[in-house]
């Protein structure tokens, strides 16, 4: 009774025109009525509440075979799910879809890219920072202005912008983070975000995202900040993933940064020591990651970077803990060395409303003797507080 048809601007199939011909209802984007032409006697409802619109039908004593258009592949971020979520089994006959037009008309490789489809910025901003080549499917709110305004000025990117691609008004403009934010666009429908500078490994297996870390938390060579067990520990409170923001403030040699971004998360590290610094930048590069850096003194550089999900900080006090929770992370974690410093951190993640916990971690590595003997050596103990929002 029901049948999704996808468009991607070519003239449909004779099979799934003859469809078209034959239904009682035909519903879908405007657009994408106007590309299909279908009977002008046909019922139609320009997309609005589709669901209702087919109870509706379906109920009615007239009935008959309905037709959902789409555009592109109606079974990638289409109407699909929706439909069957709703109890409907219908059939689908697809076309290319919108992401896989956009990359060819852009003479660009797309098994290493990620796809975003979410009306949220923030999480799709988070993803275009952390991951080099990201198609983002516009929505209200969500379209090439928005994501260079929310990348600018710390992550620099090439923008592609597809407007009503596969329709009469098709437009394909290649365009600066600046131009982006103040020219005039007309229903873009995907959005190309790419870092220019990257370099594509050879040896790309799986589309999408990366694998996780086969190892994290691992000591690493230099200087090793936290053990790598206590980092361990700092890492399940963060819990970072993809489309996650983590701030690492003091960040150090830059561990936890290379690992949260390793685990796919945007972060920003803070660090205010030149020469750290450029560790931080040689493991990032080391590690094919991305890492924005920030050189200064917390709580002043805070200010201008974006809302974090979690936060991390390496014996902040009391003051750099309370502009991070003013922030309003899910989880925000620190690393003390001296037990005296504790309750005051404590105390200010609860009254911004934190339910705030810490634990003492005190490892001790083994060593073996020539003998075959084992030797235990303590590592220094370090107090990790946490925080989580009710």
């Amino acid at each position: 009774m029901i049948t999704v048809i996808g468009s991607d601007g070519s003239e449909l199939s004779p099979g799934a025109r003859a469809k078209v011909d034959q239904a009682a209802l035909v519903t879908g984007p405007e657009r994408v009525i106007r590309r299909v032409r279908p009977d002008p006697g046909v019922p139609r409802v320009v997309a609005g509440d589709v669901l209702r619109a087919l109870d509706e039908h379906l109920e009615g004593a007239a009935g008959g075979p309905a037709v959902v258009l789409a555009d592109g592949d109606p079974g990638f971020f289409g109407p699909v799910r929706e439909l069957r979520a709703h109890g409907l089994a219908p059939e689908v006959l697809p076309a290319a879809s919108l992401v896989s037009r956009a990359f060819a008309h852009a003479g660009l490789a797309w098994e290493d890219a990620l796809v975003v489809g979410t009306p949220d910025l923030r999480r799709a901003a988070n993803v275009c920072r952390a991951h080099h080549k990201v198609a983002v499917l516009a929505a209200p709110g969500v379209g090439p202005a928005e994501l260079a305004r929310a990348l600018a000025p710390t992550t620099p990117r090439a923008l592609i912008v597809f407007e009503d691609l596969g329709g009469p008004d098709e437009r394909i403009t290649h365009s600066r983070m600046g131009e982006a934010t103040t020219r005039p666009w007309k229903n873009p429908g995907i959005v190309l975000v790419v870092d220019p500078r990257h370099r594509r490994p050879d040896d790309v297996w799986l589309a999408g995202a990366r694998p996780g870390p086969g190892e994290w938390a691992a000591d690493l060579p230099g200087h090793p900040g936290i053990g790598a067990e206590a980092r361990a520990f700092v890492l399940a409170r963060l819990g970072p993933r993809l489309g996650d923001l983590v701030w690492d403030i003091g960040a150090g040699h830059g561990e936890v940064s290379v690992d949260c971004a390793r685990f796919g998360a945007a972060v920003f590290a803070v660090e205010r020591d030149a020469g750290r610094c450029e560790v931080i930048k040689r493991r990032v590069l080391a590690h094919g990651v991305k890492v924005a850096l920030t050189r200064g003194r917390a709580p002043a550089a805070l200010e201008p970077l974006p809302d974090p999900d979690g936060v991390f900080i390496a014996g902040g006090g009391p003051e750099v803990v309370a502009a991070c929770a003013e922030r309003g992370p899910a989880a925000l974690v620190c690393a003390v060395r001296e037990a005296e410093r504790a309750p005051g951190v404590l105390a200010v993640l609860r009254e911004h409303g934190y339910h705030a916990e810490g634990v003492r971690l005190h490892a001790e590595r083994l060593t073996e003797h020539p003998d075959g003997t084992l030797a235990a050596a303590p590592a220094d103990p370090v107090l990790i507080l946490h925080g989580t929002r009710r």
